[in-house]
């Protein structure tokens, strides 16, 4: 049974930073690639940022300069680096395969900036 449990969000004033975890439990982790998203009140979900299993990276231009995605493949962990917070950051965080797999959603991590 695949599992993903996000940690590390929390309220931030606007220029801060946070670092958020992922852990994948199962068999998908090492051979996939793995992409953060987002999802703020009264919008759609959508892709951040995701990584190769060889470790080339994607973000969207929002977050592009400010978040960097990395992998731990020993730990089966990938992160998201996120720095110069903006309050248009403010969202639920997830992480799930890249492409996501709707079977794959845990209960995201909120992170919150302030102004």
């Amino acid at each position: 049974q695949v599992q993903l449990v996000e940690s590390g969000g929390g309220l931030v004033q606007a220029g801060g930073s946070l670092r958020l975890s992922c852990v994948a439990s199962g068999s998908i982790f090492s051979s996939n690639a793995m992409g953060w998203y987002r999802q703020a009140p009264g919008k759609a979900r959508g892709l951040v940022a995701a990584i190769e299993s060889g470790g080339s990276t994607r973000y969207v231009d929002s977050v592009k300069g400010r978040f960097i995605i990395s992998r731990d493949n020993a730990k089966n962990t990938v992160y998201l680096q996120m720095n110069n917070l903006k309050p248009e950051d403010t969202a639920q965080y997830y992480c799930n395969v890249f492409p996501s797999q709707r079977n794959y959603w845990g209960q995201g991590t909120q992170v919150t900036v302030s102004s």
